[in-house]
């Protein structure tokens, strides 16, 4: 359910700050830019970083996204262009950074990682800039991300989003990408019940192995939001020129999501830890109802292994009448095949009295009839009640 890709530091130990060492097997970049105003948008792909110039004077928000790190010169023209801080550029170039804010002169930089479970659970880093006029969201590459709604918002100017500055759209991205973990989370909500259905069930071995998964899954989770809370905590109260009063109050909403989405977390968490336990004393129990099988038969064949043991001695009658005379009768081994069958079918109802064998005999019995002074009890005699 899971694939675990482990994180390399792609900038060698010691290089200058700044230093870009993309990812040789990342793919290259992508910009796809959109801009907006209160009188409408505009949307394409460019090639020519050089192109963005165009839309910065022109447009009140212009956003661009790359898709793709696998070009260093690319994203550090882009990087030139836009004035972004080179430390914030490593940063982004290297995909291992957990979710932070960070204020520089010109522009907010801040590290998010979206979240998507279909048969895998993937995380991505997404990077965002916040300028004056301008929003840059970088991405590593994978297929699909959760700004395809922001997206129809822009073109059909739906929610007043053309009439926002680029803070709005930096809310709205960062909005998308919390959003994301709860269709995540109620994958991994469902996979729970039904691991909960299969342990009460027929639990197998590969029950435990799922169970694993889905715990390995939700510390995962938990690396990447409980940074990012303290991200929308810091964006939310720290005073910025960029970011207005009026988004903040949405940003709060946001904060609020990240604090569900670890309640979520938490309380699946739980729940997997409480699964493992009912799956070992499920095992337990099965475990111990195949020994009590076992016991069961193994103590109704001893006394009939005694008798047959002793009839299959060998014995001359005709040495002392003592020397087992039920040898010589006619109907002898019926006789004691019988008194086999009789003691396993007693002992097997012994066993079942007992409840040692399927359920105890707990039938009701009628209810004492109070003292009367001798009088049979009538149900139907009020006056004696």
């Amino acid at each position: 359910m899971s694939r675990r890709k482990r994180q390399k530091r792609r900038t060698p130990p010691g290089a200058p700050p700044g230093t870009l060492v993309a990812d040789p097997s990342a793919p290259k970049p992508v910009i796809s830019v959109m801009a907006y105003g209160g009188d409408g948008c505009s949307e394409e792909v460019i090639r020519d970083v050089n192109d963005v110039r165009g839309y910065l004077p022109r447009w009140p928000v212009t956003w661009i996204n790359v898709d793709g790190l696998g070009d260093v010169q690319t994203i550090s023209q882009l990087a030139d262009v836009l004035g972004l801080h080179r430390l914030a550029v490593e940063d982004t170039v290297n995909t291992h950074q957990r979710a932070k804010v960070e204020h520089y002169p010109n522009h907010l930089f801040m590290v998010a990682h979206m979240a998507t479970c279909n048969e895998h659970l993937e995380t991505e880093q997404v990077s965002l800039f916040l300028g004056k006029s301008f929003v840059v969201t970088f991405q590593a590459g994978q297929p699909g991300d959760p700004f395809n709604p922001v997206r129809e918002r822009i073109r059909h100017a739906v929610g007043g989003i053309r009439q926002s500055g680029a803070d709005h759209l930096a809310y709205c991205l960062i909005d998308a990408v919390i959003d994301g973990y709860f269709p995540v989370l109620e994958t991994i909500g469902e996979r729970l019940e039904e691991l909960e259905d299969e342990i009460i069930g027929h639990p197998t071995g590969r029950t435990s192995a799922r169970i694993h998964e889905i715990k390995r899954n939700l510390m995962t989770l938990r690396r990447t939001v409980w940074p990012l809370r303290e991200a929308m905590n810091s964006l939310m109260r720290d005073p910025n020129p960029l970011v207005s009063d009026e988004t903040r109050l949405f940003l709060r909403d946001c904060y609020d999501h990240t604090v569900r989405v670890i309640d979520f977390i938490e309380t699946y968490r739980e729940l997997g830890s409480d699964l493992m336990d009912l799956y070992l004393s499920r095992v337990s129990q099965r475990m111990t109802e195949v020994m009590k099988v076992l016991t069961i038969i193994a103590t109704i064949f001893i006394p009939l292994t005694f008798i047959s043991s002793i009839y299959g001695m060998n014995f001359h009658t005709d040495r002392s009448p003592w020397n087992m005379p039920e040898l010589t009768w006619y109907l002898g081994y019926p006789l004691a095949l019988g008194l086999m069958a009789m003691m396993a079918l007693g002992m097997l109802y012994y066993f079942r009295r007992k409840g040692w064998l399927g359920s105890p005999d707990e039938s009701p019995r009628p209810p004492t009839p109070p003292d009367q002074g001798g009088k049979p009890f009538d149900p139907t005699d009020t006056q004696g009640r």
